[in-house]
């Protein structure tokens, strides 16, 4: 696999998988809290079940993180891929013409003239800026929607991966809880640790697919 696609999300994917496995054993309670009394003997306290529902809806949190760190990396890796190959603007499919088009427009022209030098080469990296990409706002959908646009398959094995249809609920907590609209309580209070293990695994599952997606199509020169 190369190691600029998914170095980066296994890492990510191994700090996600460990918390909800954590949360898991809050819930069952095979793991508790040890402190320390008065006389230095440790005490164990279960934990308090609102701070469970808490730590549950943080998860929607992590999720989201690798969601969007993921697809962001992904496409950084695409325009990388074109300019350590040094590819002009007209060897690239159509699709990819329009959004180099798009991204010069929202760049300021002072900011970018002096990056280039070869037009045809330099324009294709010059109006990128990664920071642009998602907001808060990816989902399946919008994963769909980036892969026409670029012209990598967003094609996964359904019975996985869902096709990411659980990535709109880990959009819709997650704004929830950014903008304040909801308390960490009440978002984590609908899911069980088991459930929120499942998302975990479908939605890393979805993840490394379209990876493997774009994989091919940059060994493939697509």
């Amino acid at each position: 696999m190369t190691s600029t696609l998914f170095q980066d999300f296994n890492e990510r994917s191994k700090e996600v998988s460990k918390y909800f496995i954590f949360l898991k054993t809050l819930e069952e309670g095979t793991t508790k809290l040890s402190m320390q009394g008065k006389e230095g003997n440790p005490k164990i306290r279960e934990i308090d079940s609102e701070l469970i529902k808490t730590l549950k809806a943080s998860g929607f949190l992590l999720l989201y993180n690798l969601v969007e760190a993921t697809m962001r990396n992904a496409v950084e890796t695409i325009f990388g891929e074109l300019s350590s190959k040094g590819v002009s603007y007209d060897q690239i499919r159509p699709e990819l013409k329009k959004i180099v088009l798009q991204n010069l427009k929202k760049r300021n022209p002072d900011k970018i003239f002096s990056s280039i030098t070869a037009i045809s080469i330099d324009i294709i990296t010059a109006g990128f800026d990664k920071e642009n990409l998602f907001s808060g706002n990816i989902d399946g959908k919008l994963i769909r929607t980036t892969a026409d646009e670029y012209g990598f398959s967003h094609t996964t094995d359904y019975a996985k991966t869902g096709h990411g249809s659980d990535l709109v609920t880990i959009k819709t907590n997650r704004n929830l809880l950014a903008h304040g609209f909801k308390s960490f309580a009440e978002v984590g209070r609908d899911k069980t640790a088991d459930e929120l293990l499942k998302i975990k695994s479908k939605v890393i599952r979805y993840l490394r697919e379209i990876l493997q997606n774009i994989e091919k199509y940059l060994v493939n020169k697509d």
